[in-house]
C-alpha cells in the first residue's frame, strides 16, 4: 500500500542532527529520534502484530519515548491512545473497553499499573525498552485520513469521549500552532505539562518538532524543577496551566529567578486570573492565551504576544486557518463555533463531532469585541439565570480572584424560589489568610452589579475538579446540598 501522504510520521528527518529532545539529562537529536520511532514502528509491526487502524495505549509520564511511539504507528497506520495517569483504575477499564487497544507501553514509574491495567484488559504490556528491539523495517501505511491519535475529552458533561485525531488533523495543527507562535529552529520549549492530553503534547511540544525547535521535557511538573529550567536552561518558549502559573508565583524563588530567556509564556486555558497574569507581566513576559478543546487541536485562537498586556483576560483572534462564529445566543454571548483542519470529524467509533457544515460546537459562552477578538465568559450550561438576568460565573470569579486573600474561587446557581436561581460562591482561601463574607462581598460591590453578587458563601478546602484540572461546577453544586 502507498503512502498517500507520509509527511507527518517522517517530519523529524527533516532536521537533521540538530537536537530535538532533552529529558533526564539525556539528548535526542532529530535523526536519533527519528531512527527510534522507526524502531518503534517495526517492534510494532513485526512482533506485536499491530496492524492501520489498531490501537495502541500508552501509561507513564511524560517519556521521549511515547513521543517515538506515536511517530512510529503514525508509519504504519495505527493509533495511539495516551492514558491519563491521573484516572482510577476502574477509569482505565472502562477505556480500554471502549476503544479495545492491542497492546500497552509504559514507563519505569507506572509499571506495576500498567502490568496489572493489561491483565484486566487481556492484553499485553511492555516497558519502553521494548521499542529499540531489533526488527526488519515496518512498511510505510502512512496515509492523511489514517487516525493516529485518541484522546478522551474530561467528561465534564458526561463520560468520556474519544476525538479521534487524524495524521491530516495533527499536521494542521502542528504548522498552525508553529506560525503563530513564531517557532524556529532557534527556539528551545519547556515542557512540563502533561502530554498524555492535546495541551501539553499539541500547542507546543510538537509544533516545535515540526519547526526544528528544541523541546525541553520533564516528566512532570514541579515548580522548583521548573524555575531551576527557566533560568539555567533559558528556553524561549513554555506552556503553562493557572495551576502552574500559581505555583511558580507563589514559590519563594519567584521574585530571584531570572525570567530573561522567555519571549512569551503562552497559557492553555478559557479563562485565565488576571492576578496570575499581572505577575509575570510586572516582569516583561507576556502571557499569551491560546484557546481550543480536545476536538480543535487544540491550537484554535490565540492572543499574540504584541497584544498580551493590552488584551488582558481575551483568547484573542482565530489563529489563521480557522474560523470562529458565535451561535446560539445568551444574552451579550453566544455559543462559540470552530472550523478548521486541526477540528476532528468524529468521536471513537464514529459519532460525528461536528454539524455538516464543520462547525464544532465548543459549548463554550464568548464575546467578540469590535477588534474581533473573543473572550470566554463560561460554559453555556453553567449561566446562572437569576430574575431574567444573565449571569456568567467568569465575571464573578475574575472579580473575586483580585482579592488578595483568595486563592480559589467558583460561582454557581442554586435553585431558588423567587428569582429562579440565585448566585453562590465558593471560595479557598490562602494558607494563613483571612476574609469575611462581608468583606469579599464588599469587594465585589464595587466591580459588579447587584443582581450578580452572590447571596450564599462556602468555604472549601479545596474546588472539585476533573483529572485535566477542570472545575466541575454541577459537583460543586450537589457537593453543599441544593444542586440547580
Amino acid at each position: 500500500m502507498a503512502a498517500s501522504n507520509p509527511v507527518f510520521p517522517h517530519i523529524l528527518r527533516h532536521h537533521g542532527d540538530s537536537q530535538a529532545l532533552v529529558f533526564d539529562q539525556r539528548t535526542w537529536r532529530y535523526d536519533e529520534l527519528h531512527a527510534w520511532a522507526g524502531r518503534a514502528a517495526a517492534v510494532a509491526w513485526h512482533a506485536w502484530g499491530v496492524r492501520p487502524g489498531d490501537r495502541v495505549a500508552w501509561l507513564g509520564g511524560n517519556h521521549p519515548a511515547m513521543i517515538a511511539l506515536l511517530f512510529g504507528l503514525a508509519r504504519i497506520g495505527a493509533t495511539l491512545l495516551p492514558l491519563n495517569f491521573r484516572l482510577a483504575p476502574a477509569e482505565w477499564d472502562q477505556l480500554l473497553a471502549d476503544c479495545t487497544p492491542r497492546h500497552l507501553v509504559h514507563d519505569a514509574t507506572w509499571s506495576a499499573a500498567a502490568q496489572a491495567l493489561a491483565g484486566r484488559a487481556g492484553i499485553a504490556a511492555h516497558g519502553v525498552e521494548a521499542l529499540d528491539a531489533e526488527a526488519p523495517e515496518a512498511p510505510d501505511h502512512a496515509a492523511e485520513d489514517a487516525p493516529v491519535l485518541l484522546v478522551y475529552t474530561s467528561g465534564t458533561t458526561g463520560g468520556p469521549k474519544a476525538a479521534v485525531h487524524t495524521q491530516a488533523n495533527l499536521l494542521a495543527n502542528m504548522r498552525l500552532a508553529a506560525a503563530a507562535q513564531q517557532l524556529g529552529p532557534a527556539d528551545t520549549v519547556l515542557t512540563v505539562l502533561p502530554v498524555f492530553h492535546v495541551g501539553g503534547l499539541c500547542i507546543q511540544t510538537l509544533p516545535a518538532l515540526h519547526a526544528g525547535a528544541r523541546v525541553l521535557l520533564h516528566a512532570r511538573f514541579t515548580p522548583e524543577d521548573t524555575l531551576d529550567a527557566i533560568e539555567r536552561d533559558r528556553p524561549t518558549l513554555t506552556l503553562q496551566v493557572p495551576a502552574t502559573m500559581k505555583a511558580l508565583v507563589d514559590h519563594p524563588r519567584w521574585a530571584a529567578t531570572g525570567l530573561g530567556g522567555l519571549r512569551a509564556v503562552w497559557a492553555g486555558s478559557s479563562l485565565l486570573p488576571a492576578p496570575l497574569v499581572e505577575a509575570f507581566h510586572a516582569r516583561g513576559v507576556p502571557v499569551c492565551n491560546v484557546y481550543g478543546a480536545t476536538e480543535t487541536g487544540p491550537f484554535s485562537i490565540a492572543l499574540p504576544p504584541e497584544r498580551a498586556f493590552d488584551h488582558v483576560g481575551s483568547c484573542g483572534w482565530p489563529v489563521p486557518g480557522v474560523e470562529a462564529r458565535l451561535g446560539d445566543r445568551h444574552g451579550d454571548a453566544g455559543e462559540l463555533l470552530l472550523r478548521g483542519p486541526n477540528v476532528v470529524d468524529r468521536y471513537w467509533p464514529d459519532i460525528p463531532a461536528r454539524d455538516a457544515d464543520g462547525w464544532f460546537a465548543t459549548g463554550d459562552l464568548a464575546q467578540q469585541a469590535a477588534d474581533g477578538s473573543y473572550t470566554i465568559v463560561g460554559r453555556a450550561r453553567d449561566l446562572i439565570i437569576s430574575g431574567g438576568e444573565n449571569i456568567h460565573p467568569a465575571e464573578i470569579e475574575q472579580a473575586l480572584a483580585s482579592h488578595p486573600a483568595v486563592a480559589e474561587c467558583a460561582a454557581f446557581g442554586l435553585a431558588d424560589a423567587r428569582w429562579g436561581e440565585m448566585v453562590a460562591a465558593a471560595v479557598v482561601l490562602h494558607a494563613g489568610a483571612a476574609a469575611s463574607d462581608e468583606e469579599l462581598l464588599a469587594h465585589l460591590q464595587a466591580r459588579l452589579a447587584r443582581f450578580k453578587l452572590p447571596r450564599r458563601w462556602f468555604r472549601l478546602e479545596s474546588l472539585p475538579k476533573t483529572a485535566l484540572g477542570k472545575l466541575q461546577r454541577q459537583a460543586l453544586a450537589r457537593a453543599v446540598g441544593s444542586p440547580t
